[in-house]
């Protein structure tokens, strides 16, 4: 899968024209189209909960038909974005790699994709275990079983990213792998495991709650500075917050968490103006269906989701959208122009590194990209 949108297709054997979503032209709400495919993170996931929230809702408002199509991967999530066999991603951290074209994205096939954000609601990420375990410190994590997800750096880096908070790496732990982000998250009820790393609101992360095991919280004090330099070094798009929502939590019960963006919604970069527009527009108009659906919907009302940071730039239209809500300020817009040139940057690096290496083995090939993505990002500052 080449880098970005306007070469995306190119190689895509078996696609017709016929398979892409598209949404009607025009500005207006009302105009989105009778179907639409979605992608999101695996039945049971809070992605899917959702995406089915407000799938429901245009339903109810405008009768589109929405279909969702569960991955339990990165990959499996975005690809049918960008081959337009899905409208729109709900998506977690892969947004950022494929955006800047590391982990997965970071080989040949793949490089920065020319993507762009319609919202993101604020997410708390947290460190779950088994009460039983007695893990209360990073120290009692130390040879303990956690849960980690195959082929899913979105889940996996933010986990090496919270044991760097308490001075571990993945070689302090036992780490267990698992094919689905489902399968995983419920390991530690049955006993599979002891922690995994995940959001807090899953069906799975209740079920543990409720189940002999019982669930606690990891916290990541944001009085720890130095936990959080060690963190941020790795996933520097996390900052702290204070959780009261989620399996075992409550305004009485908080815990110190981390917080990014999920779901983000993610859209090639190519999709026009008018229908980023459209589908901002409806979010809006139908959050009144679908803001108590789950107990964190109400952080999609678009002055929580609709402003950065994000993993990626705002899209124009949804941007559009935002200014006439009196939501978009002149510091969003200073900050989404960095991210365009950011995105551009790194996409030149990448043709670079594909006429200078795209011969060379692998590895040396992502040793290429890696030196040519640092020398991007350096002209930048």
């Amino acid at each position: 899968m080449y880098k970005h949108n306007k070469r995306a297709m190119q190689g895509l054997a078996g696609l017709s024209a016929g398979v892409a979503m598209a949404f009607s032209v025009g500005v207006s709400a009302q105009a989105l189209p009778g179907t639409m495919t979605w992608s999101s993170y695996d039945v049971g996931s809070a992605g899917y909960a959702e995406a089915s929230a407000m799938a429901d809702a245009f339903g109810k408002q405008y009768g589109t038909k929405v279909r969702i199509q569960p991955s339990g991967s990165s990959i499996g999530r975005l690809q049918p974005v960008l081959q337009k066999r899905a409208d729109v991603g709900f998506l977690a951290t892969e947004a950022f790699f494929a955006a800047e074209g590391t982990e997965d994205f970071a080989k040949k096939r793949w490089g920065p994709q020319d993507i762009r954000v319609l919202a993101g609601r604020p997410a708390a990420f947290g460190l779950p275990t088994a009460k039983d375990a007695n893990i209360r410190s990073f120290a009692d994590l130390k040879g303990k079983k956690i849960a980690f997800v195959a082929g899913n750096p979105s889940v996996n880096v933010k986990c090496e990213a919270y044991l760097g908070f308490g001075g571990l790496t993945v070689d302090d732990v036992e780490v267990v792998m698992f094919p689905t982000y489902g399968a995983a998250m419920s390991s530690i009820a049955e006993g599979k495991t002891d922690a995994t790393c995940t959001t807090t609101t899953p069906s799975q992360m209740y079920e543990l709650a409720e189940s002999p095991r019982g669930i606690h919280w990891l916290g990541a004090p944001s009085s720890d500075t130095e936990g959080w330099k060690r963190m941020q070094a790795i996933a520097p798009f996390f900052g702290p917050q204070v959780e009261t929502v989620g399996a075992g939590l409550s305004k009485d019960n908080p815990a110190e968490l981390m917080s990014y963006r999920y779901p983000v919604l993610t859209v090639r970069a190519d999709m026009s103006a008018d229908d980023a527009y459209a589908f901002v527009k409806a979010m809006d108009e139908t959050f009144d269906i679908y803001k108590n659906a789950t107990k964190v919907m109400p952080r999609w009302s678009l002055d929580v989701s609709g402003v950065p940071p994000a993993d990626a730039a705002f899209h124009e239209g949804a941007i559009r959208y935002l200014k006439e809500k009196g939501i978009w300020t002149a510091d969003h817009q200073k900050w989404n122009d960095a991210r365009v040139k950011r995105h551009q940057a790194l996409i030149a690096a990448w043709d670079k590194t594909m006429a200078q290496g795209k011969d060379l083995p692998d590895d040396q090939f992502e040793a290429l990209w890696q030196k040519n993505r640092e020398a991007a990002l350096s002209s930048l500052n």
